[in-house]
């Protein structure tokens, strides 16, 4: 003990320091939604119609028709409900786009929930009600397939697909999966070596999650996502989906990290309702889901329901 300390002085330093690292340690949920959608901008493109091919839609004449744009809510796609007092964002789908947040994220634990509404719209009125969480995204809107996002990575959020990924513009990543066989999809299975997703020519930018977890109809999933680095993980109702690693975006052939950026939420011709959308900075996984990205994670860890 040096001289002129007492050891009361010294234990309140100790305590002192303590109680700062547990502080340091203890990282905050910030909300990202309010009632006036301030940490939210929006592009909106088209209202696609049943074959489109990805080409810029024209009108009757011939001439290509300009995307409604950025911040231009027509039709009031983007709306917030204050519902038992919480704010929730309510997407018609009618027009293909999405909102994203101002900031850019990276390293992060992002949780929020979803339900369907009633309200489908061309061209997937045959089909599943469709939306999804994008993260990593940057750049322009507008310049993928549907003329409507970003580039980045997609948790899909979809009827009986909430958890699949989607590259979005040349994205790719390795995934933890079964390799597919012709015309198969891959298909997440946390037991699989990592295979690429996204880059390889052999197979399109698509797997599909390892199992369905999402809520009866009318009732509320939580999904939530856990980035850090080049390592993602998608969770449906505390279940692990997906696997992610390597997050990249190929450029002219070259592979280049994708490890922050903004998140989209699409509006993607199906009304649906989002709402307690958190995210809490992290600078490592958590313990219970670290082994999944061991090089052989051992059977009795694949379970990681909370």
């Amino acid at each position: 003990m040096k001289p002129g300390i007492s050891l009361l002085s010294s234990l309140i330093i100790i305590l002192a320091v303590s109680t700062s690292s547990c502080e340091s340690d203890k990282k905050e949920w910030i909300t990202l939604l309010d009632k006036d959608l301030s940490k939210w901008d929006m592009y909106l493109g088209y209202r696609l119609k049943n074959g489109f091919d990805g080409q810029r839609p024209v009108d009757e004449k011939g001439q290509t028709l300009e995307p409604v744009g950025y911040n231009k809510n027509e039709s009031n796609v983007f709306s917030i409900d204050i519902v038992n007092g919480e704010p929730v964002l309510h997407i018609t789908g009618e027009i293909y786009g999405g909102v994203f947040t101002k900031e850019d994220f990276a390293n992060y634990h992002l949780t929020l929930k979803y339900k369907w509404g009633e309200k489908k719209w061309e061209p997937r009125l045959d089909k599943l009600k469709d939306s999804g969480v994008l993260y990593h995204s940057f750049g322009e809107c507008g310049n993928d397939f549907w003329r409507a996002w970003m580039p980045g990575q997609e948790f899909q959020v979809m009827e009986g697909h909430t958890g699949d990924y989607w590259s979005i513009i040349n994205s790719a990543a390795d995934i933890r999966a079964l390799l597919p066989e012709g015309s198969m999809n891959t298909v997440a299975d946390q037991s699989q070596p990592f295979i690429s997703v996204g880059a390889d020519p052999s197979r399109d930018g698509f797997c599909l999650r390892s199992a369905n977890y999402e809520s009866p109809v009318n009732e509320w999933t939580t999904i939530e996502l856990i980035t850090l680095g080049d390592r993602s993980l998608h969770i449906v109702n505390g279940n692990v989906v997906m696997v992610l690693r390597n997050s990249r975006y190929v450029d002219n052939g070259v592979a280049r990290p994708l490890i922050s950026g903004k998140i989209q939420i699409q509006s993607e011709a199906g009304e649906i309702f989002y709402k307690d959308i958190r995210i809490q900075k992290i600078d490592r996984i958590p313990d219970q889901y670290a082994k999944l990205f061991d090089s052989n994670p051992k059977p009795e860890t694949i379970n990681h329901k909370r």
